[in-house]
């Protein structure tokens, strides 16, 4: 994941003469468990993204005691292990405000939602963004969201929100990652919207953004290393995101219109002090 490579390179930066790191991405289902198996025969700490590993994970952690592991958007009720934490994006959160300003933005009073893999994570956020739209402009239509069983799959995600526009949707939401170059391609060809993120979208003239959550998996990654340099981390469930002190997630609209501002400034303190169930 992009957003997690950025805190990567941070720690590179900063505490290059401290610690030794390296990293893999896009590994295979089948390759789980002997990547981790690798990286922990040699590593101190070793950092997952994504909740697709947690049955490899929780697996190898306890063959490997005196090594620390973290998984980043795992299973939020998952039980930690002693040398197993687990850090939480709080997706839905941002995924609340996501479907706020999707409904704030839409002509037609039709969104929808696009996830990649159907992770409890991923099914809790699309809950979240229809009750975003829903509490933004009672009365949204939310159509039934669709998973692709891939993040980076442009030409699934592509196929996906051409469906979504097809049927009168004007805005999508969506948690992909390299799939958002064909739903950005879609949304161009039907002249309709998206909300990005978790991979930043960008706000320019006639594109396709009306915002994008940035949803910092660096910060995750690096608040791991440094929690381990400083004897701080425990085998604990830690939250991130708005509700939280550690931070990790905000959302930049790409509208200056007075009145959408004032109503995702309004629902993202709604979010902020917990004075709303997100799902």
């Amino acid at each position: 994941m992009q957003s997690a490579y950025l805190g990567y390179q941070r720690l590179e930066e900063e505490l290059g003469d401290e610690v030794e790191l390296s990293f893999v991405e896009e590994v295979a289902a089948a390759d789980y468990e002997q990547t981790l198996v690798r990286f922990a025969s040699t590593s101190d700490l070793v950092i997952s993204v994504g909740g697709q590993t947690d049955a490899d994970l929780r697996k190898v952690a306890p063959q490997f005691p005196d090594v620390t592991f973290v998984e980043i958007g795992g299973p939020a009720d998952a039980e930690p292990l002693e040398n197993l934490a687990y850090y939480d994006p709080q997706q839905a959160e941002a995924e609340y405000l996501s479907g706020a300003v999707a409904a704030l933005s839409s002509e037609t009073g039709k969104v929808g939602f696009i996830g990649g893999v159907e992770l409890p994570a991923i099914v809790n956020a699309s809950v979240a963004f229809a009750n975003g739209a829903e509490a933004a402009v009672p009365g949204t239509e939310v159509v039934t969201p669709q998973f692709l069983g891939d993040f980076n799959d442009p030409a699934k995600a592509k196929q996906a929100a051409a469906a979504n526009f097809g049927v009168g949707v004007d805005v999508v939401g969506q948690i992909v990652n390299l799939g958002k170059q064909g739903i950005e391609q879609a949304a161009k060809d039907a002249g309709a919207s998206m909300v990005g993120g978790p991979i930043p979208g960008e706000c320019t003239d006639g594109g396709p953004y009306v915002g994008y959550v940035r949803t910092d998996i660096g910060t995750e990654v690096e608040h791991a290393v440094r929690s381990v340099l400083d004897g701080t981390w425990e085998a604990a469930q830690v939250p991130f995101g708005l509700t939280s002190d550690l931070g990790g997630t905000e959302f930049v609209l790409c509208s200056d219109d007075p009145e959408t501002v004032a109503a995702l400034e309004e629902i993202t303190e709604s979010v902020a002090t917990g004075a709303v169930e997100t799902y």
